[in-house]
């Protein structure tokens, strides 16, 4: 063969390449992924059991409760028993006897103030007594005077009013003084004690040594909180509020304290509800036995008057897995079904009340944790 033969069969199969590469590029089905294998999972749920007589049966009851409603909340001094301390004297603070938290009786001392205005109103005080000192004897004179017909009814009239008024100004001034808190008039000082108005807890403190204190003008030094009665306050929403009444009453569970449980009596619900979350302030007036102090959060439980169908079962045959609760349901041919239920409060018996998941008549395994730990060894 030539030369020029040669070199047209070499073109030749260079441009067959060519090609065959274009057609396989220009192909879409020769570029596709292969086709996803999808494969069934077995029901996690679902268990076979080669002898399920082993398993003992029990029937969920009908059980009648009323309907609850669950809400949190947080633990608070009644505001009517409140009292804040004052000080109408104005001046330094000498000394300070109690502290926030602390316990006090009524009458106790918890500072004491030293003031001039104790010492302006001791002076007028005395001043008070003296005139009225001299006032009465010169009534005195005025009605010997009278009796031998010295002076006039005049001027014994007017004695005796002058002896009224210097008695009015010896109440006045002797009024200040206890209205300013120093109740010792036969002794003249210019320290002021404040003294606790009724028994409680101080629960809040405003003051400290040699600070001031400006009467009304200024914060009160302490406010006295009586605990013997606390309110709750829990926040229920607006679909909820037909379970709360006025008058009922509502169980407390305290975080601190799980295994007691408290009374209390619902005695305000909220006109307004807040816009942003859709709920209304429930108030419950609870007797404090001392557990119970400010800022604890609660669990208040309410009680509908209505009552409702729930099942009861062994507590046996519930099972807490997985951060929820299940029971085993036998079916056909040996299988058992895994249901989640949703359970309530303990019954007598050792029952366990369950409000949803089965339906009275249905059979559950007696004791789930035994069907869990054999299910789980095949």
């Amino acid at each position: 063969m030539s030369r020029s033969g040669l070199a047209w069969l070499a073109l030749a199969s260079v441009l067959g390449l060519l090609e065959s590469g274009c057609e396989s590029k220009s192909n879409p089905a020769a570029e596709a992924p292969p086709p996803l294998k999808v494969e069934r999972v077995a029901d996690r749920n679902l268990f076979q059991v080669e002898h399920p007589e082993r398993f003992q049966l029990v029937q969920a009851a009908e059980h009648l409760a009323t309907s609850q409603l669950n809400v949190t909340g947080v633990v608070a001094p009644d505001i009517s028993k409140n009292v804040p301390v004052i000080s109408l004297a104005t001046g330094r603070i000498v000394e300070v006897n109690a502290r926030l938290g602390d316990t006090v009786k009524k009458g106790q001392i918890l500072l004491k103030v030293q003031s001039a205005d104790i010492s302006g109103a001791y002076s007028d005080y005395r001043k008070a007594v003296a005139d009225e000192q001299l006032a009465h004897t010169q009534l005195e004179r005025a009605k010997q005077l009278y009796d031998r017909g010295a002076i006039s009814l005049n001027d014994l009239q007017v004695a005796k009013d002058t002896e009224d008024k210097a008695k009015v100004d010896v109440e006045n001034t002797a009024e200040k003084l206890r209205v300013l808190g120093n109740t010792n008039l036969d002794r003249p000082s210019a320290i002021v004690d404040v003294r606790a108005p009724i028994s409680g807890v101080i629960t809040d403190q405003q003051v400290t040594n040699a600070a001031g204190v400006q009467g009304l003008a200024s914060p009160n030094p302490f406010t006295i909180s009586d605990l013997s009665e606390v309110w709750i306050l829990c926040d229920v929403y607006e679909n909820d509020l037909g379970m709360v009444h006025l008058g009922e009453k509502a169980d407390i569970h305290l975080n601190a304290y799980p295994d007691r449980v408290f009374t209390g009596t619902i005695s305000n619900i909220g006109p307004i509800l807040d816009p942003n979350l859709r709920t209304a302030k429930v108030r419950i007036q609870v007797h404090n036995s001392g557990l119970m102090r400010p800022g604890m959060f609660v669990t208040a439980t309410f009680h509908g008057r209505e009552k409702e169908k729930r099942v009861a079962v062994p507590s046996t045959a519930i099972l807490h897995l997985h951060d929820r609760n299940w029971v085993y349901i036998p079916l056909q041919n040996g299988q058992f079904r895994r249901v989640a239920v949703a359970e309530g409060n303990m019954l007598p018996g050792g029952m366990q009340e369950v409000i949803s998941g089965i339906a009275p008549g249905q059979q559950v395994v007696a004791n789930a944790l035994a069907f869990q730990n054999s299910v789980e060894q095949q």
